[in-house]
């Protein structure tokens, strides 16, 4: 059986803007819609799922990004991180 989420569903899940939804369908990096019929449609929620579970993946397994670049940051000033 499959669960079908409709668009604020998926806006909530992925933290993503309707626009930004959209943009990565059409450059196929983001799970394509089912029609519903009509002008309704849903994502299935386990590609929902895997696609943000390969977006986690990718995250972590990458050594820069927003936690790298503040740590070069703190370092090279030799200031203290005293917020996280």
């Amino acid at each position: 059986m499959h669960t079908i989420l409709r668009l604020p569903d998926v806006k909530r899940s992925t933290g993503l803007a309707l626009i930004t939804i959209y943009l990565r369908i059409t450059q196929d990096t983001f799970p394509k819609p089912v029609s519903l019929g009509g002008r309704a449609v849903g994502w299935l929620e386990a590609e929902i799922q895997e696609w943000l579970q390969r977006r986690i993946e990718a995250s972590r397994s990458q050594s820069s990004g927003v936690g790298a670049a503040l740590g070069a940051y703190f370092i090279s000033s030799g200031r203290k991180c005293t917020h996280l």
